[in-house]
């Protein structure tokens, strides 16, 4: 049995993570993430906190059908001891990880393979498309707050009666 190994946070889960996550089970028989844990996010430097806690995130990753295990991620020195301990054959990481010695190194305990990232899709963006239509949204809110304001400042014209014009007769021919 080949067993597959990945990292990472996994938040705001997308069809990207997902991709990432078939495409290492397909090298293998059993794949195992490691889960980084709020605690370690917090330690990497610029990384945004997590919208989803650990709790959330691990249910997630477990309920996907290509994962077999999550395993917290609460260092970066831990991943020679999880190739062991797991008896891991491959550890797979996005290509954004190429050539950083946070996974190379692993190369002397087992394979390290590197899976182009998926195209038109990441948390990053993702967090940003929300931010910008959550600023659309109350710059619209506001403007029709505005709008309200000045129509109740506006004075009253009083009521005008409705003007019709006649209904022309049923035409038979």
């Amino acid at each position: 049995m080949r067993h597959v190994l990945t990292y990472g946070t996994f938040d705001l889960l997308h069809w990207g993570h997902i991709r990432l996550l078939m495409r290492a089970k397909n090298l293998g028989d059993y794949l195992v993430v490691g889960l980084s844990t709020d605690e370690f996010n917090e330690l990497k430097p610029g990384k945004q906190p997590s919208y989803h806690s650990y709790e959330i995130r691990k249910m997630m990753l477990e309920s996907l059908r290509y994962v077999d295990l999550v395993i917290p991620e609460v260092t970066w020195e831990q991943k020679v001891d999880d190739v062991r301990d797991y008896e891991i054959d491959v550890v797979v990481m996005g290509s954004d990880w190429e050539g950083s010695p946070r996974f190379e190194y692993l190369r002397d305990y087992c394979d390290v393979t590197y899976l182009p990232r998926t195209e038109g899709t990441s948390t990053s963006q993702i967090r940003r498309d929300l931010l910008f239509e959550a600023m659309q949204y109350k710059k619209e809110e506001q403007a029709h707050r505005e709008a309200e304001v000045r129509t109740a400042q506006m004075p009253s014209l009083g009521t005008q009666p409705e003007t019709r014009l006649p209904r022309p007769p049923h035409r038979r021919d």
